[in-house]
């Protein structure tokens, strides 16, 4: 199995939007954007010379399986930012897919932006996410309830 991080594209937005709005994956994961129209703004942002947000896609064998990204790039006095990660088909969950992808991910994003550390939320039920982030070294630093829905904040010290 052979997992390759590529660049985002307009159309990989696309698919990405309509996949990552299916039950299964809303549960786990929130989406910021409610239309396939804001979607494409906010990456159409990523493109900008002072971007504050960094994706890739997430393919095994040449096959588009997800998406990993970086938000609230802040340079300022403790360069850090926030990960998330999808993988939308869910016949790839549970094979160390996105534990490979975050792995690779990080490293680009520590050396690109010289982030000092990354953070990452998960729902504190999302027992596998928190499973790729304590893999690739990030540690809880909290839990806290928003909403009625109890959540984690993990780190990554780069």
């Amino acid at each position: 199995m052979i997992i390759t991080l590529e660049t985002r594209t307009a159309d990989s937005v696309r698919t990405y939007f309509e996949k990552a709005n299916r039950p299964e994956i809303k549960q786990v994961l929130p989406q910021k954007a409610k239309t396939v129209e804001e979607a494409l703004a906010d990456y159409e942002e990523t493109l900008l010379p002072n971007a504050t947000s960094f994706g890739q896609t997430v393919y095994v064998d040449g096959k588009y399986v997800g998406d990993v990204w970086c938000y609230c790039i802040d340079m300022d006095d403790e360069p850090n930012c926030m990960l998330s990660f999808c993988i939308f088909e869910l016949e790839y969950w549970s094979k160390g897919i996105a534990t490979s992808a975050v792995n690779m991910f990080i490293k680009n994003v520590c050396e690109r932006y010289n982030v000092k550390t990354i953070g990452a939320f998960t729902f504190a039920h999302n027992n596998a996410s928190i499973r790729v982030l304590e893999k690739n070294g990030f540690v809880v630093i909290e839990e806290f309830e928003e909403d009625g829905v109890l959540s984690k904040y993990l780190q990554y010290e780069c």
